[in-house]
C-alpha cells in the first residue's frame, strides 16, 4: 500500500521512498555546498598566506640587509673608539715619563699648558676603555664593540650626571650596562644578531616579527581562513614596523658613518704625534741628551692632547639622546643606566644636535 504525503495544498499520492530520496538529494546538495564552501575557504586561506609570506619575506630581506649594514658600521666605530682609548693610555704614560726626564735633566718643573679638566676627561676615557676591553675578553668582540659605539657616550653622560669620575665606569657598571644592551639586542628568535637593530630599535620591531611564529594553520577550513586573516594582520603590522625600523637604521648608519669618518681623520693626526713621541722615547735611554728634544717633546705632547681632547668629546657624545628631567638632569634607571628618549614609534632618538655640534667643532681642527 502506498502512503500519501501531505502538502500545504492538500494530500497527494507519493510513495515514501521518493520522499526519502528527495531528502537525500537535498542533504547531498547541502553537503556539496558545504564542501565547496570549505574548499573555497581553504583556497582563500592558502592565497592569503602565500601573499602574506611573500610580502613578509620581501620586507624582511630588505630590513635584514639594512640591519646588517648598520651593525657593521657600529662594529667599525666601536673598534676604532676602543683602539683610540687604549692609545690615549699609552700616550699619557709616555708623555708623563718624558716630562719627568726633562725636569730631572734641567732641574725644572715643566708642565703642559693644558686644562686639567680636559686631561681628566682623556684619562677617564682611557681608563674606562682599557678596563672595558679587559672585561669583554670572553664576550663577542664584535657585539661588544657595537655596544660600545652605542652606549659608550651614554656611560660618560651617566658618570657626569652622578658626579662619578668617568674612570669609575671601568668597573662593573660599564660592563653590565653594555652587556645588558647586547643581551637586549640578541633576540635570537628574530635573527637580529648581537647588537645592530635591536639595540637601535628596541623591541618595537622585534616584537611583531617574533609574533609570527610560522605559517601553519588549522585543518578545518573555517579555522584556516580565520587564522590566515589573523596572520595577514600580524604580517601587515610587522611589515609596517620593519619599514619604519629600516628607515631608522638607515638614518642611524648615516650618523655612525659620519662620526667614524671624522674620528678616523682626527685619529690619523693624533697617531702622527703619538708615533713621533714614541720614536723620541726609544731614542732616549737616559736623561742625558733629552734636552735637545725639549721643544719637540713639548710640542708633540701639547698637540697630541689637543687632538685627544677633541676625540674624547666626540666619543663621549651619546649616539642617542638621553632622557632629562625638568631640571635638565639625566634620567637614570634603577641600575644607574641612562634612559634613552624614544619617538612616537618607540624607537630611540638620535642625538642629532649634540653630534652635529661635536663634529662641527672637530671639523675646524686641522693638522
Amino acid at each position: 500500500m502506498q502512503q500519501q504525503a501531505k502538502t500545504i495544498f492538500g494530500e497527494i499520492d507519493m510513495p515514501l521512498p521518493f520522499i526519502l530520496a528527495g531528502a537525500a538529494i537535498a542533504a547531498a546538495g547541502y553537503g556539496a555546498k558545504k564542501g565547496y564552501d570549505g574548499y573555497q575557504d581553504k583556497s582563500e586561506a592558502n592565497d592569503i598566506l602565500e601573499t602574506s609570506k611573500r610580502k613578509y619575506d620581501k620586507e624582511r630581506s630588505v630590513f635584514d640587509k639594512q640591519n646588517e649594514l648598520t651593525n657593521q658600521s657600529l662594529v667599525k666605530l666601536g673598534e676604532l673608539q676602543l683602539n683610540i682609548g687604549n692609545d690615549f693610555k699609552d700616550f699619557r704614560t709616555i708623555a708623563k715619563k718624558l716630562l719627568e726626564k726633562l725636569n730631572q735633566a734641567n732641574s725644572k718643573d715643566l708642565e703642559i699648558d693644558f686644562p686639567q679638566h680636559k686631561l681628566d676627561k682623556i684619562d677617564g676615557l682611557a681608563l674606562s676603555t682599557t678596563a672595558y676591553m679587559g672585561k669583554i675578553a670572553g664576550a663577542s668582540a664584535a657585539g661588544a664593540a657595537a655596544a660600545y659605539a652605542v652606549y659608550g657616550g651614554v656611560m660618560a653622560v651617566a658618570a657626569a650626571s652622578t658626579g662619578t669620575p668617568i674612570a669609575a665606569l671601568s668597573g662593573a657598571a660599564a660592563y653590565n650596562a653594555t652587556m645588558a644592551a647586547i643581551g637586549g639586542g640578541s633576540i635570537a628568535a628574530g635573527g637580529f644578531g648581537m647588537a645592530g637593530g635591536a639595540m637601535v630599535l628596541g623591541g618595537v620591531v622585534a616584537a611583531p616579527i617574533i609574533a609570527i611564529a610560522g605559517w601553519a594553520f588549522a585543518s578545518h577550513a573555517e579555522e584556516a581562513l580565520s587564522d590566515a586573516r589573523k596572520i595577514q594582520t600580524e604580517v601587515n603590522e610587522a611589515v609596517g614596523k620593519m619599514a619604519k625600523g629600516g628607515k631608522q637604521l638607515s638614518k642611524t648608519k648615516l650618523y655612525v658613518d659620519r662620526i667614524y669618518a671624522e674620528t678616523e681623520r682626527l685619529y690619523a693626526v693624533f697617531k702622527e704625534y703619538f708615533d713621533n713621541l714614541k720614536a723620541i722615547d726609544q731614542l732616549i735611554t737616559s736623561t742625558s741628551g733629552i734636552s735637545e728634544f725639549e721643544d719637540d717633546i713639548i710640542r708633540l705632547i701639547q698637540n697630541g692632547y689637543q687632538i685627544a681632547a677633541i676625540l674624547t668629546d666626540i666619543i663621549t657624545t651619546p649616539l642617542f639622546k638621553p632622557k632629562q628631567d625638568e631640571q635638565g638632569n639625566v634620567v637614570l634607571s634603577d641600575g644607574n643606566i641612562v634612559e634613552i628618549e624614544t619617538d612616537s614609534e618607540g624607537m630611540q632618538v638620535i642625538n642629532e644636535l649634540s653630534i652635529n655640534a661635536a663634529l662641527a667643532e672637530s671639523s675646524n681642527t686641522r693638522k
